[in-house]
């Protein structure tokens, strides 16, 4: 399968530019790190001496840098490789026990929410198993670098980067301890600092937002974030589908929100257990050399991949979910 051209060119406009970028020594260096200061301080208060004086202490991170690109060599999307790191025995087991040390806040989640409990659960252990992996980069450094540094993306990381010192003006903390992954999102449920601030909530009840220690929050904001994001109460994911053939390409190209209605799938000979009312995507897991994976997902499933924009993850979340709802002892839903 050939590679899209869009997607190449993100890559190869980095490449091109990585010379210049590894010689910039100091992000303070970067006119638009410079213009980013002024800005922080007409606009929220901030001291553009100090913000210089923290971004003079940073070099681009050539680590960041490398992790963000989209491959070089891009390869087909393959579900079978992707579907087993994190559908597998440590995530499902784990997420079990996490579940049952968190019963009462998650079942509290779902009553206020609506999200149920093994939806958060393994949105957690898709993101950092369970608060296992929440990332060793500084997360200003690795901010600064993707807003300075990288410019497919800048536009997006330097509104992260200003949302980012706001959060940690607002919470009194020292952005320079804050650690996460290398794209800046934070703590168990790594939210992007944005997401944190308009989403995360105070779960746990001691006047603080904690998503880096405490797992009550993380399991609150996460429900929280999902609501805010469209879920709907005891409404359906995702369910299997069978093709007689190949699907259409109207069906493939109405992308991931759902649109098609479920009843013109049917009458063209896609067997699925779906009421013909439902509006649904088709969701196609490929694997290279193998059999193609349908499915019809439901709006519950889009608003997954507002978590990441991904069908490959919203599958994975869901069927994790699965996973760890029918080893839960008492689930009976």
């Amino acid at each position: 399968m050939e590679f899209p051209l869009k997607f190449l060119l993100p890559a190869l406009l980095l490449a091109l530019l990585c010379p210049s970028l590894h010689a910039a020594s100091r992000i303070a260096d970067s006119t638009d790190a410079q213009t980013f200061a002024v800005d922080m301080e007409k606009r929220h208060g901030f001291s553009r001496t100090e913000l210089l004086e923290r971004f003079a202490q940073i070099s681009p991170d050539p680590r960041v840098l490398r992790l963000i690109a989209p491959p070089s060599k891009p390869g087909q999307r393959s579900w079978a490789r992707y579907q087993p790191r994190f559908l597998n025995e440590q995530r499902i087991a784990q997420g079990v026990e996490f579940w049952q040390n968190h019963a009462a806040h998650l079942a509290r989640a779902r009553a206020l929410y609506g999200v149920p409990e093994e939806i958060i659960v393994a949105i957690i252990g898709v993101e950092t198993v369970y608060g296992r992996n929440t990332g060793g980069f500084r997360v200003l450094d690795a901010l600064a670098t993707l807003a300075f540094s990288y410019p497919p993306r800048a536009e997006f990381f330097r509104t992260e980067l200003e949302q980012f010192f706001l959060l940690a003006r607002e919470n009194g903390l020292d952005p320079a301890e804050i650690r996460g992954s290398y794209a800046g999102a934070i703590g168990i449920p790594q939210f992007m600092p944005g997401s944190q601030r308009r989403y995360a909530i105070d779960f746990d009840g001691d006047q603080r937002i904690d998503l880096s220690n405490s797992d009550d929050d993380a399991i609150g904001s996460v429900a929280h974030f999902l609501l805010q994001h469209g879920w709907q109460s005891g409404q359906p994911i995702a369910v299997p589908a069978r093709l007689a053939g190949p699907p259409a390409n109207e069906w493939l190209e109405a992308g991931i929100q759902p649109r098609l209605l479920a009843g013109d799938l049917l009458a063209a000979g896609v067997l699925a257990d779906t009421p013909p009312t439902a509006r649904v995507t088709l969701v196609d897991l490929i694997t290279p050399g193998q059999a193609t994976e349908y499915w019809l997902g439901f709006d519950n499933f889009y608003v997954i991949t507002r978590y990441n924009r991904s069908s490959f993850y919203a599958m994975s979340v869901f069927q994790l979910a699965e996973a760890i709802r029918q080893r839960m002892p008492g689930s009976e839903r």
